[in-house]
């Protein structure tokens, strides 16, 4: 059966296309999949049938039936993988930009969960269930970096207990709107889902603990700057929710507030990489530290925001 889902505009949607907010508020899901939702008639604006191009006003209600949730079953698909290492337990992998990192609804496959059943010849873990095998972690669709995967149940419950227990080291690397005061601090704020956005989260006073110390690695003039963070906790889009909060959202990320200024070239990519994770081998309980290295993309941008 479809699922209904009821989005209410928050302020900084205001006035924009409903196919725009609801791409905003649904961000699972692709726009040319939400465009389809509006050919059919399936998205209403205050209960009446509404067109893509229809402009929303703050605290519009946007309705749309959802699609049921496909087939979850995951099968080997070829994906190319830069393994950065691999032993009998676990495999380690450098993730690109513009995969996610397992199927969920409106995700087109491959995922890194398809690629890494054929790299490693369905040698997953299946504790976490047939959907999301070797699963212990995840990045973001955009986020680069170090992923870590378990592939077998022993390995899988022994990695989830250090990273639930925070015995792992988390740190990235991410570009920033604007240019801190301070040259690092530490946020301690909790974050729970935001109650209009069911894919976005926020800063509230009754959600989980979350804790992010971070440092200026270098100023790009007063427009933006190169940000070291380091996550204690593992709170969904943690480092992009708190760097929204300190008023200095990711370069791109126009889902936490930001916003090209007039004259500039649109920015769709958001700049975060997780360059390198520590945590206790789960067999041989020693640590294991994996980097890598600053992708392409990030470089070229820090380039560009150099000159």
């Amino acid at each position: 059966m479809p699922e209904a889902v009821s989005v209410t505009v928050p302020p900084e949607s205001d006035q924009k296309r409903a196919d725009k907010a609801l791409a905003d508020a649904l961000a699972d899901w692709s726009r040319e999949r939400l465009k389809g939702l509006f050919d059919e008639g399936a998205v209403q604006l205050n209960g009446v049938v509404a067109s893509r191009r229809t402009k929303v006003s703050e605290g519009d209600v946007l309705s749309v039936l959802l699609p049921p949730i496909p087939d979850t079953t995951v099968l080997p698909m070829p994906y190319p993988l830069e393994v950065l290492y691999e032993d009998e337990d676990i495999i380690a992998i450098d993730k690109p930009s513009g995969i996610v990192t397992h199927p969920g609804a409106a995700v087109v496959p491959p995922t890194l969960c398809h690629a890494l059943l054929h790299h490693t010849n369905g040698q997953l873990a299946r504790a976490g269930g047939e959907e999301r095998p070797g699963v212990v972690h995840r990045l973001d669709k955009q986020t680069t970096g170090v992923i870590v995967f378990a592939k077998n149940d022993e390995a899988y419950y022994s990695l989830v207990s250090s990273f639930s227990e925070r015995k792992t080291k988390k740190e990235y690397w991410a570009i920033v709107s604007g240019s801190p005061a301070l040259e690092a601090g530490s946020i301690r704020e909790p974050i729970e889902r935001d109650p209009h956005f069911r894919t976005r989260m926020k800063v509230r006073e009754d959600g989980r603990p979350a804790h992010t110390d971070w440092k200026v690695v270098e100023r790009l003039g007063v427009r933006s700057t190169l940000m070291h963070c380091r996550i204690h906790t593992g709170r969904t889009h943690q480092i992009r929710v708190h760097m929204s909060h300190l008023g200095h959202p990711l370069l791109g990320d126009s889902t936490y507030g930001y916003r090209a200024r007039s004259g500039d070239t649109p920015i769709t990519d958001v700049f975060l990489h997780a360059v390198s994770l520590e945590l206790p081998h789960p067999t041989t309980g020693h640590s294991i530290r994996f980097t890598s290295r600053i992708p392409r993309a990030f470089e070229q941008m820090l380039i560009k925001l150099r000159g």
